[in-house]
């Protein structure tokens, strides 16, 4: 026990985080978020059926998107075309090109509401994940093509990663499991059972040379995993006492969680260390129950931070660039 004490990584300070900007447009809760590649727009996806597209500078609403008829839980950019994807309670997986603002393809399939999506970062693949058990591997490229059908789940697949490296896929389910997968085969070739709730976030670091390892999220308990093999690492020095719907780390190794609460926690990646313990507010006239974090995300740079919550707020988050090791520790 002392050899780990004592080699366990020192924790880095890092700067605390506060909201620098409320936004309130979504006529529903907000349920999804993704930035553009280019980091000049972000879109959030709601209950109200929508898809708003904002100016990552100003704030200021550039357009909405309207095609679902059910709620939106899933979007993705993609880095290589001018494309949009979203998934969303109507089982529906749509294709937006944001040359022309409109659906130019839907993806059929699923037998109900989209929960996840990744976009492969190296191959033209879409990975979707439902309230069906199953994951859905699309090719982009082509009108409605699967690829494959990743099955062995045995309830909702709420979060996936996707990776230029074996394991291609990861995906955490509500049946409490982890799996990578081989896409070329289609199969998986781990199954993690570490956690004992629903696994509802997953996240890894921006830069696979910077450690290759990921983190999952479930009711109070956040852990993290060796890569390639999924080898359990360690837990989070503190528990953060909600169920955690979103988890994103940035290349500082600044990680946020979101809890079901409102609670919103900043870790310093590498050594699990809880730095900064934040309350979301939910916004006047709402229930208190509304003070929840349903999706989060980092930009591109990873210095500003958007949170999605259930009053009906994006709320937009940075550094706080005054603070010193010496004013905050």
């Amino acid at each position: 026990m002392l050899d780990i004490t004592r080699n366990w990584p020192r924790p880095v300070w890092h700067s605390p985080w506060k909201i620098y900007r409320v936004i309130s447009s979504h006529l529903g809760r907000v349920r999804s978020v993704a930035f553009d590649p280019s980091n000049r727009w972000f879109c959030t996806g709601s209950a109200d059926r929508t898809i708003k597209i904002w100016d990552l500078a100003s704030g200021t609403l550039q357009l909405s998107l309207t095609g679902h008829v059910g709620q939106i839980r899933s979007l993705a950019v993609s880095t290589r075309q001018p494309y949009l994807f979203s998934g969303g309670d109507d089982k529906q997986v749509k294709c937006w090109d944001l040359e022309q603002n409109k659906v130019i393809r839907s993806y059929h399939g699923h037998l109900s509401a989209v929960y996840s999506m990744a976009l492969h970062p190296t191959l033209d693949v879409l990975v979707t994940g439902g309230r069906d058990s199953l994951c859905r591997v699309w090719d982009i490229r082509l009108k409605n093509v699967q690829v494959h059908v990743l099955t062995g789940h045995e309830d909702t697949v709420s979060s996936l990663l996707t990776r230029p490296t074996d394991p291609q896929v990861i995906s955490g389910s509500h049946d409490t499991t982890i799996k990578l997968w081989d896409l070329r085969r289609g199969k998986p070739f781990s199954t993690l059972t570490h956690h004992k709730k629903s696994v509802r976030a997953l996240t890894h670091l921006p830069k696979l040379d910077r450690g290759n390892c990921f983190a999952s999220a479930s009711t109070n308990t956040i852990k993290k995993f060796n890569l390639p093999r999924g080898e359990f690492l360690h837990n989070m020095l503190s528990q953060q006492k909600s169920i955690i719907n979103a988890m994103a780390v940035n290349e500082d190794g600044v990680m946020a969680t979101g809890g079901d609460n409102g609670s919103m926690w900043f870790w310093d990646w590498k050594s699990g260390h809880n730095f900064q313990q934040s309350q979301t507010i939910a916004q006047p006239g709402s229930l208190e129950n509304e003070a929840g974090i349903d999706a989060l995300c980092y930009d591109v740079t990873g210095t500003r931070l958007v949170t999605c919550e259930a009053d009906k707020t994006i709320k937009m988050w940075k550094q706080d660039v005054k603070a010193t090791p010496e004013t905050h520790l």
